[in-house]
């Protein structure tokens, strides 16, 4: 994922590139462009990416300690031993 810091740095390139040319227009198209494509694209911040993806490999492993927990019992009624 990009860092929100690249797009800051790109904004200001442009801004920078453009202030002193007659472009004003082109700079105000640009940027409502940029917006755009970026919102389109469902971005998210890499620290919110990280989070995420931990709680999801905490789920799965829960999911499989349950799952063997389960099996664990299910076996157990099978054969008829009490608990």
């Amino acid at each position: 994922m990009i860092d929100k810091r690249f797009f800051d740095d790109l904004n200001e390139r442009i801004s920078e590139a453009f202030r002193s040319s007659p472009a004003q227009d082109i700079e105000k198209n640009l940027k409502a462009m940029l917006a755009s494509g970026f919102a389109r694209l469902d971005l998210v911040l890499r620290e919110d990416f990280e989070v995420q993806q931990k709680l999801l490999e905490r789920a799965q492993a829960k999911l499989t300690e349950l799952e063997a927990r389960v099996a664990e019992l299910e076996a157990r009624a099978g054969s008829g031993k009490p608990e």
